[in-house]
């Protein structure tokens, strides 16, 4: 790198960034249609942990892996450090309502939630699209939240139904 671009780094860094406002970044955000999964876990005392995440994003075919982010107040944080295992539960159009089940806080998150276990004992949901068992490859910390790498290691799918889709604050269908 010269002199030159060094100085053009360092100048364009000591420019003064406006101040965002984190509402209109958040609809800004909004923009973008994502896919809805519940991701599963086990917590302190093998307490089942229940989170519903649209940050999920396929990241590595070679090896296996998957990426996706929790808010770092979030109480169940600890389920996920690196070695634990977690599932991906690809949500269907028609579990809106556990997805809404497991965003709220609640003491049983699971109640009337139909499920079975993973060999590595943590809930796979009855119903989804496409699932992934995986385990936490590492973690980093990044602004407020916690970027989750996990390794797949194994996944189902079906190959009908209609993914639970989220876009603007709500859960909307695709067009045929």
């Amino acid at each position: 790198m010269t002199s030159s671009n060094t100085q053009s780094i360092h100048a364009a860094s000591a420019v003064e960034m406006p101040l965002i406002d984190t509402r209109e970044l958040r609809n800004t955000f909004g923009m973008f249609a994502t896919g809805v999964t519940a991701i599963t876990a086990l917590g302190e005392n093998d307490q089942l942990v229940g989170i519903t995440a649209n940050s999920f994003s396929s990241l590595s075919l070679d090896p296996a892996l998957i990426l996706w982010s929790l808010v770092l107040s979030s109480p169940s944080v600890s389920a996920f450090d690196e070695g634990k295992y977690f599932n991906v539960n690809i949500l269907s159009q028609s579990q809106e309502a556990i997805a809404m089940q497991l965003a709220t806080r609640s003491e049983d998150k699971f109640s009337a939630v139909q499920y079975c276990l993973s060999p590595t004992g943590v809930p796979l949901l009855d119903g989804a699209l496409a699932t992934l068992q995986c385990q936490v490859e590492f973690t980093r910390v990044a602004g407020d939240h916690l970027l989750i790498v996990g390794r797949v290691l194994d996944f189902d799918r079906v190959d009908e139904g209609e993914p639970l889709v989220f876009y603007r604050g709500g859960f909307k269908q695709l067009c045929n």
